[in-house]
């Protein structure tokens, strides 16, 4: 992945395109599957920006918006995300807890898992820097 983006392609300043929604399928395939670090952590900021984007406020002729679809695509992998957050890094634990929260993924379920991806991290954080003091 190193020398290519995603930047401008399928977000820009989060601000999403027609392409977006199927792109967020495939970003979502993509993280089930076996990714080195790096790869990882550019998929999950793209889906972070996208989750915080907007593709205006008209709807399209199915009667569904960009974000609309975008979230359809991700609910779809919702609990390969939370398995990333709950086994990856404490910023992986973050990042999926705020796109939980932006595309408002499954309702109280998705509360619940926020809160265990925040105090995952936080407990990460804390363990790191106890590391450091001693």
């Amino acid at each position: 992945m190193i020398g290519y983006t995603l930047d401008d392609h399928v977000e820009g300043d989060t601000i999403i395109f027609e392409c977006t929604p199927p792109a967020v399928g495939v970003i979502m395939a993509a993280l089930a599957g076996d990714l080195s670090t790096l790869a990882r952590d550019v998929l999950l900021q793209t889906l972070l920006f996208v989750a915080a984007g907007s593709g205006g406020f008209e709807l399209e002729a199915e009667g569904a918006g960009l974000g609309d679809r975008c979230r359809t695509h991700a609910q779809e992998g919702f609990w390969g995300l939370v398995q990333i957050g709950l086994t990856g890094t404490a910023e992986d634990a973050e990042t999926i807890a705020d796109i939980c929260e932006y595309f408002e993924l499954g309702g109280d379920k998705a509360g619940f898992y926020q809160a265990e991806l925040r105090e995952r991290m936080g407990a990460k954080t804390k363990r790191g820097r106890r590391r450091l003091t001693l």
